[in-house]
């Protein structure tokens, strides 16, 4: 005999709210659970593997209108199997993209870190009295060892015209 869960079994598990769980079974995210004989939803196993890939693809930015095409497509059982598999391979793509985005700001941040903390060894701090010190102060902007500026590097967008 298979183990069924309650709503606060299922929402402490996969952290969501058991008013998520109800508004997911509603717009037909997940097919109308079972009721035990006093009306508590009873979430099988089956319903446990597909909260947690929904999950997955909540955490990878698709949308709800995605999740419910996916949700309609896997109902059809394996004539949609093909379709499934492309649906899901350009969610990846987009995916792809985004890590390769915030890839790029993590290397700009953490070339801003270091300019600062190399900022921080070679000047002293100005005092914290709210009035600047006169003479240079770091800006945003890079010095080269012999003072001169370099432009920063605009970059664009994935998707944009550069």
């Amino acid at each position: 005999m298979e183990t069924s869960l309650t709503i606060a079994e299922v929402a402490e598990r996969t952290g969501l709210t058991a008013y998520t769980l109800r508004y997911y079974e509603r717009i037909g995210l997940i097919a109308a659970v079972p009721r035990a004989p006093g009306g508590q939803r009873r979430y099988a196993s089956a319903d446990m593997d597909l909260l947690d890939f929904l999950l997955r693809l909540r955490e990878t930015g698709m949308s709800i209108q995605g999740m419910q095409a996916f949700v309609r497509l896997r109902s059809l059982g394996d004539a949609s199997v093909g379709e499934r598999r492309e649906m899901l391979e350009r969610h990846l793509a987009e995916v792809q993209a985004k890590v390769a985005a915030l890839q790029q700001s993590m290397q700009a941040l953490s070339l801003k870190i270091d300019h600062y903390r190399e900022v921080e060894k070679t000047k002293k701090r100005p005092p914290l009295s709210g009035k600047a010190r006169e003479g240079k102060t770091s800006n945003d902007e890079h010095t080269t060892r012999q003072g001169s500026r370099r432009q920063p590097t605009l970059r664009a967008w994935p998707g944009q015209a550069s």
